[in-house]
């Protein structure tokens, strides 16, 4: 992928985002701020492996605090089982119930606000983790809300700032979440220092829709792995069910 030189990560602290972050600083872009959200989700607990792997880059981490603001309380009637107190749903993506997942309008308010600050140090681009498999579920992950949303940031800071002609830098946005899994392997990401469960429990319930993906991807990526490479990886992160994903997936493909 080409990097823009300076770029501003919207780092969650899951997978993507994290390979994301490695990936970007093994090009040689100048990560100058990784920022990451609390909006009162309930695996808030996300935030510490962000502030984690950011710690370890010698990044800038800056923690944007939208549900001290009042967000969360003002999203209590959007039925998100994110920040609301909606089970979180179990199984594949491909599913209708993944839709109890999608927070109102949340790429656009963390692009907007990690635009804002690309401008202010001078950032080339803010760079964010969405791909293909968001395009299903989640209406901001898709490349048309991407280009307007880029567009919209670009007019919007005309003339100040160091932000290119395409601010949005989505590298991931036409790939697989397998592409990205093998992607952090090549890399070295360590997987157990991510976290992806909805849940936020002590460990990664294994049985809601990030889980069952994720559970999924790394499986796939692990043995294209040992099947180019012959070398052979472990994931160390720790999932109260690891098995469920397999019956996940088979009941969406029959």
């Amino acid at each position: 992928m080409t990097v823009p030189q300076k770029l501003v990560v919207v780092l969650s602290g899951g997978l993507d985002s994290t390979t994301l972050l490695y990936d970007a600083v093994a090009q040689g872009a100048d990560v100058v701020r990784a920022v990451s959200f609390n909006y009162g989700q309930r695996h808030k607990k996300e935030l510490d492996y962000a502030k984690q792997s950011a710690e370890k880059l010698s990044i800038k981490h800056t923690v944007i605090d939208l549900w001290s603001s009042g967000l969360t309380e003002a999203f209590s009637n959007s039925e998100s089982s994110l920040v609301t107190d909606t089970d979180v749903p179990e199984g594949h993506y491909g599913e209708e119930s993944m839709k109890a997942t999608v927070v109102p309008n949340r790429n656009m308010i963390m692009l907007s606000i990690a635009g804002g600050i690309a401008v202010a140090d001078g950032a080339n681009a803010v760079a964010t983790g969405v791909h293909a498999g968001d395009h299903f579920i989640y209406p901001d992950c898709r490349p048309a809300f991407i280009s307007t949303a880029a567009s919209a940031l670009a007019l919007g800071n005309d003339g100040f700032g160091s932000l290119d002609v395409a601010p949005i830098f989505t590298p991931y946005i036409f790939r697989s979440k397998n592409d990205i899994a093998f992607r952090a392997i090549e890399l070295d990401v360590p997987l157990h220092e991510t976290w992806s469960c909805y849940n936020g429990r002590e460990n990664h319930c294994g049985r809601c829709g990030t889980c069952v993906e994720r559970l999924e991807s790394i499986d796939w990526a692990v043995n294209k792995f040992l099947d180019e490479y012959n070398v052979e990886v472990e994931d160390h992160t720790m999932y109260e069910d690891d098995a469920y994903w397999r019956e996940a997936l088979k009941r969406e493909t029959v």
